[in-house]
């Protein structure tokens, strides 16, 4: 499968950034063990960039959350800015 066709896979299922971080921990250990055949390793590696990119895009988009707040009159503004 294309990497491409994993990801969207994977953003299809909905988990919450624990259940995709827990998904991760799984298939590194599992990888890491050596013993999956190496078709299946492959798919696995795909599955986990996948969950790596899903789990990052979530920080992201906390991280541009919680650096917003809002000025006086209801504009939500960028944290950096307050002050300059």
């Amino acid at each position: 499968e294309e990497v491409a066709a994993v990801i969207n896979k994977v953003n299809e299922k909905k988990q919450t950034f624990e259940e995709a971080i827990a998904d991760l921990e799984v298939i590194v250990k599992q990888l890491e063990t050596g013993e999956v055949p190496l078709e299946e390793a492959l798919e696995k590696f795909q599955k986990g960039m996948a969950l790596s990119k899903s789990c990052q895009d979530t920080l992201v988009k906390a991280e541009e959350t919680l650096t917003k707040i809002m000025s006086d009159d209801g504009q939500e503004i960028p944290f950096e800015e307050v002050g300059e």
